[in-house]
């Protein structure tokens, strides 16, 4: 593609997909001179354009050194990487590169809520709208999730909750957001960014102008550097402190807890596992900041069941329980999964999720793999002694994880599956009474399916055929 527009100042607006039309949109709406762009011949998005917008000129086709020359503004899709040899020598000619984010703050007309992390930040993120909806506000929940940013931009919301993944997040200047958090860091995308500084750097750029901040007190990659004026709170599965959330014991029960105080016991969460404790224990900590009644809070922590392909439960079939993590699409969700679900840390109580004692270790069936993103795998290794009894690896690079687990070879078995289907119908021929069988792949999934929902669909479809 070579150079567009020499002269005549305008916004290069680059990537056809969702994203990239609620931008055309929004320029639209605002009045902007803009041009649409995509490597692409068919982007998913090109059609609805021409029909909303055919006057917009659109270029089609690999991208030249100068074809960003004659922008004063580039709006990057979040999926397309910033050290594109065109984009940079963009930069380099000082011409700002922004994304959709960027464009909503400039234009939000309420506080906004901002969530990122390696994990949890879909579930963080609806809870907390759903938090925001139980207190009587009117709220715009979107972002990475759901509905694209900028299509959320309205007059009657209070607030605006977003979950941003750390390629949105890139490109934002002035969020400004009246509380930020980063739940986690683990490695993740390691196919795009050069090391876990480079992505942990893309994720503090949400703390950006904050005004309050929410920090993960068992992860010190989750906490910026900030001024002393902007008001912290913190959470984790620890015992809390002052500002804190937290969990304690009392009379062998563990409790939900602000500081000092017990609010509701960890049983009766509505959704299981000690890492989505720590998700409503982050919802919690986010709300109070923005002022929501804790009783609205507590009241959806008990009712709220999961997002699909989120440790979703899926059905108990002859005492295993089958549950659809397919979202974990990182090792760190994967770990988070496994010792979350496991006995010893998982369920509160020493219960299974089919209700019977579990006094000895909660022993999974872990179904894994598929495009491995240049991960490390070596710190699964670790996790699956005393927790998983069984690993069945599938996808493109399940060799890959399959060396790195090689050292506990002797401990866990280890068996190779030619599809999902296949892997389902091994882990029932393992699985015994109390176990539970963990679709958690660590991979992304497009050596596969379209995406990590139609693979949790499949996950689904063939647990439902063993019955």
């Amino acid at each position: 593609m070579s150079q567009l527009i020499a002269s005549s100042k305008l916004k290069m607006v680059v990537g056809i997909g969702a994203t990239g039309l609620s931008v055309a949109r929004h320029l639209s709406q605002l009045g902007e001179r803009f041009v649409m762009l995509d490597t692409r011949q068919q982007p998913p998005c090109l059609a609805q354009l021409k029909n909303e917008m055919p006057d917009v000129p659109v270029a089609l086709g690999e991208f030249e050194i100068d074809s960003f020359d004659g922008a004063d503004e580039i709006i990057l899709s979040p999926g397309l990487s910033r050290q594109i040899p065109a984009v940079q020598a963009a930069i380099n000619l000082d011409i700002p590169v922004i994304g959709d984010i960027e464009l909503f703050a400039r234009s939000a007309n309420a506080p906004i809520i901002a969530i990122t992390g390696s994990n949890g930040k879909s579930t963080a993120t609806t809870l907390v709208g759903e938090m925001c909806a139980a207190a009587g506000k009117k709220v715009g929940v979107g972002g990475n999730l759901g509905t694209p940013a900028l299509e959320l931009l309205d007059e009657q919301w209070d607030l605006y909750v977003l979950e941003l993944s750390s390629f949105q997040l890139e490109s934002v200047y002035s969020l400004n957001a009246e509380v930020a958090t980063v739940l986690n860091v683990s490695p993740d995308h390691m196919d795009r960014y050069q090391s876990l500084l480079d992505y942990h750097q893309a994720k503090h750029r949400i703390f950006g102008g904050a005004r309050q901040i929410v920090v993960n007190r068992a992860d010190k990659l989750s906490v910026p550097l900030v001024s002393e004026k902007v008001k912290q709170w913190s959470f984790g599965v620890d015992r809390p402190d002052f500002g804190g959330f937290g969990l304690v014991e009392q009379d062998g029960e563990s409790w939900l807890a602000y500081q000092f105080d017990r609010l509701m016991p960890e049983s009766d969460l509505g959704i299981k596992g000690r890492h989505n404790t720590s998700n409503a224990l982050a919802a919690l900590a986010i709300g109070s900041a923005v002022g929501l009644p804790m009783d609205a809070m507590l009241s959806v922590l008990r009712e709220f069941r999961g997002l699909p392909h989120r440790c979703q439960t899926v059905t108990e079939l002859n005492g295993a329980t089958y549950i659809n993590d397919s979202k974990a699409t990182n090792v760190g969700a994967t770990l988070a999964a496994i010792q979350g679900l496991s006995g010893e840390q998982g369920l509160s109580g020493g219960k299974s999720l089919s209700g019977n004692d579990n006094k000895t270790e909660s022993k999974l069936i872990l179904i894994a793999g598929g495009q491995a993103k240049g991960q490390d795998f070596s710190p699964l290794a670790q996790a699956l002694i005393g927790s998983v009894k069984s690993l069945i690896l599938l996808g493109e690079d399940a060799k890959i994880i399959g060396e790195a687990v090689e050292i506990v070879k002797g401990s866990v078995d280890t068996v190779y599956a030619g599809d999902l289907t296949e892997a389902v119908k091994l882990s029932h021929e393992i699985a015994q009474l109390g176990d539970i069988v963990l679709l958690s792949p660590a991979c992304a999934s497009f050596d596969m399916f379209s995406g990590f929902a139609e693979r949790g669909e499949q996950f689904v479809n063939a647990v439902r055929a063993l019955q």
